[in-house]
């Protein structure tokens, strides 16, 4: 990735990559292949949050995963952060 400010993604110390999600820090396997189908799968399975076990809060998940590969989903994540940050800001 080439922001280096990213607060959501980052390099661990061995190479592997890591997301950091609500003080946790998870991290990604190296194989890129392996990231884009556990980002894809997350989608999918999220869009049946309604059914036991699986989760609305998987969609997220995995399109923060899917946006440390992909430029286009990483900007809809970072509009999705400014916006919410003027809204918060603007509101307190």
């Amino acid at each position: 990735m080439t922001d280096a400010e990213d607060r959501h993604a980052t390099r661990s110390p061995e190479g592997g990559r890591t997301i950091h999600v609500f003080g946790r820090a998870i991290r990604l396997p190296r194989s890129r292949a392996l990231r884009v189908a556990i980002g894809v799968v997350l989608v999918i399975l999220g869009i049946f949050g309604f059914l036991p076990i699986l989760g609305f809060w998987m969609i997220p998940l995995g399109l923060l995963v899917l946006s440390y590969e992909f430029a286009t989903v990483r900007r809809w994540r970072r509009r999705l952060e400014v916006s919410w940050g003027r809204r918060r800001n603007g509101k307190a």
